[in-house]
């Protein structure tokens, strides 16, 4: 395993060590299969990608579940427990059962067991919160999290696809209650999608939680999506968020490939390496499909870009509003 600094950080305010590349597995099911799955796991693990970021729906597409049970039988193979920072997430519908979605205590602490089943292991590392549940206080969400805690099933707690003010208010929640609150929020960020620099990550910092950042490459519109189209070999950036992105940033993707040939470097090379750079960024969730992308990652903590190129990338991707402050209220 990789001993190089560069690899690995502390988790916000905590003092848990991890990787600034996590393994995401929402691949696993339909596009990667068991046997695929663990080779990955293997090389990110020999590479020095040392957190495993999954769900409990992951593996839909076979059936929900799925992701935790591979990454499980991944487990049991051998002994990796300790060497892994073991993350999952909870939130998301599991059924059509009233009772089995959302973040009543009642869910996040039958989720939570369920998970550790299928995951085969005593305890989550960080377990996660998929989405803000609107109906739910955070009384109550830090009320399932005390039980989970003190039974030492979990770990840290964790947000995803959380408002700035969600994160102050789940902090001052935490706070009442002298718990520590969140370790971490997961967000989507990249170069498309500048929208965290207003809130989240101002709040991340001034609370002290690690931000771990997903779709990177936004589903593949910043892995070189033209070029792939062009020869035929486009997979997921022929779909979803990434098809309907390039319908308005085409000029600019086309102007960020030449940039990155320029730079003598690949497309997803550059957009990882940028969100790397980022203040506030703890880690790039990637989720790839062979070792060979894991390689990619590896290279793109590994080679910084210089000054001048991120002021490029930057005039091409501004941030929202030009990194201007709001403007001042209006008072009439």
């Amino acid at each position: 395993m990789s001993s190089d600094d560069r690899l690995h950080g502390r988790l916000g305010r905590t003092g848990l060590s991890v990787s600034r590349l996590w393994l995401g597995t929402v691949n696993f099911g339909g596009r990667v299969d068991e046997p695929a799955a663990h080779r990955l796991l293997d090389h990110a693990l020999e590479r020095g990608i040392d957190v495993i970021d999954t769900a409990n729906i992951y593996g839909w597409r076979v059936y929900k579940g799925w992701a935790e049970e591979v990454i499980g039988n991944w487990l049991d193979r051998g002994s990796r427990r300790d060497e892994v920072v073991l993350a999952t997430k909870v939130g998301h519908p599991m059924s059509d059962a009233p009772n089995d979605g959302g973040l009543s205590v009642r869910n996040i602490v039958a989720s939570c067991e369920a998970s550790l089943r299928r995951l085969r292991t005593e305890w989550i590392d960080l377990y996660q919160i998929h989405h803000v549940d609107r109906g739910v206080s955070w009384d109550e969400v830090w009320e399932a999290m005390e039980i989970l805690l003190r039974q030492g099933k979990i770990r840290y707690v964790g947000t995803s696809n959380a408002a700035g003010w969600d994160l102050a208010a789940a902090q001052e929640a935490a706070r009442r209650r002298g718990l520590l609150g969140l370790a971490s929020e997961q967000c989507l960020y990249n170069l498309v999608t500048r929208h965290p620099e207003l809130e989240v990550l101002p709040a991340a910092s001034a609370y002290g939680i690690g931000v771990s950042v997903w779709s990177p490459l936004h589903s593949g519109l910043l892995g070189g999506v033209l070029r792939k189209q062009a020869d035929g070999t486009a997979v997921k950036s022929a779909q979803g968020r990434a098809a309907a992105a390039l319908e308005v940033h085409r000029d600019a993707i086309a102007e960020y490939e030449r940039l990155c040939a320029e730079f003598g470097r690949s497309p997803a090379e550059v957009g990882l390496a940028w969100v790397l750079s980022r203040p506030g960024v703890t880690a790039a969730v990637i989720g790839p499909r062979t070792t060979a992308h894991v390689d990619d990652a590896v290279r793109a903590l590994e080679t910084p870009l210089s000054d001048a190129q991120t002021a490029r990338l930057e005039a091409l991707f501004p941030p929202v509003g030009n990194g201007l402050p709001a403007p001042d209220a209006w008072i009439g």
